[in-house]
């Protein structure tokens, strides 16, 4: 079986953005580093809750090289570098590898792109040649490709297909990738424990960007095998968690985040700040939270 390095949390983290909608990167500096304090060991850089689909190619690779940077090693790396066209997928690839990043994290092809077998497998045949690791990207909803377990082990025949992130948000869909054997990561917030019961190997986790230190707690007590504790632990993040997921999830993730002090602005247009009504809503689901991230802070 492939080496598998990317276990527990990988922080899908937020991308900064000034006062002009333009990255900040010395907020993102700020931000790496207090993540890295809580105890975040892995980081997913132009991530889906950073933004990816509405940054430039050229702002992604910045943030990407910036990110490795400052993070310089203390911390495992996952570019996303999706994009519409295999070759600047390629291009995006064979940068994040000169950046340092362990892997990236590939969308299937989408907008109109192949959705049979045999075309999602020649899309990462070539994206393969760039010579990183990656970990295909399995949100249906979104794309309308599925990752199915048939597929997943034709992919994995490719040297360089490390492992599946599922966000489909379906547990029985993600337990039948899991039951592959194959290495399966969970992208679905309201999962997360459920997800590590039923063996997936890592996770690229979003909502951690607003409760770093209990999403680390939790994570280290399912490791452990210890589900009392993490179904204790759970309760404190559950309510958010599974509000975000039901809708405007960047933009939550974003207000929450400002609400227990890892603020990265506000999200960039076209998306906009949450309502106060929503606002007010999703301060009620974090609670305790807040003053419990705080306190790390």
């Amino acid at each position: 079986m492939k080496d598998f390095s990317f276990t527990g949390i990988n922080l899908a983290i937020s991308t900064p953005f000034n006062e002009h909608g333009k990255p900040d990167f010395n907020r993102l500096e700020q931000l790496i580093e207090r993540y890295l304090a809580a105890g975040v060991r892995g980081f997913v850089l132009s991530s889906g809750t950073g933004m990816h689909v509405y940054l430039s190619q050229e702002e992604s690779k910045a943030l990407v090289a910036f990110g490795a940077k400052v993070i310089d090693g203390r911390a495992r790396i996952v570019a996303q570098t999706s994009a519409l066209l295999v070759e600047d997928v390629v291009e995006r690839t064979r940068h994040a590898a000169d950046c340092g990043a362990g892997a990236v994290m590939v969308l299937p092809p989408f907008f109109e792109g192949p959705t049979d077998d045999d075309g999602v497998f020649e899309f990462y045949s070539a994206v393969a040649r760039a010579g990183l690791p990656i970990i295909g990207y399995n949100v249906p909803q979104a794309v309308g490709v599925e990752i199915t377990p048939a597929l997943l082990r034709r992919l994995c025949e490719i040297p360089e297909f490390l492992a599946v992130k599922d966000s489909s948000g379906d547990l029985s869909r993600q337990a039948a990738l899991v039951r592959t054997g194959l290495p399966v990561m969970n992208g679905a917030d309201p999962l997360v424990p459920y997800a590590m019961y039923a063996g997936a190997r890592g996770l690229i986790w979003g909502g951690a960007n607003f409760a770093p230190k209990t999403c680390i707690e939790l994570v280290a007590a399912a490791q452990a095998h210890w589900w009392d504790d993490a179904r204790e632990i759970w309760r404190l993040l559950e309510p958010a968690m599974s509000l975000i997921w039901e809708g405007d999830y960047v933009q939550s993730v974003y207000a929450a985040s400002e609400m227990t002090g890892y603020g990265a602005g506000n999200p960039r247009r076209p998306l906009s700040r949450l309502s106060a009504q929503k606002i007010d809503v999703l301060r009620n689901a974090l609670g305790d939270l807040v003053e419990r991230e705080r306190l790390a802070v």
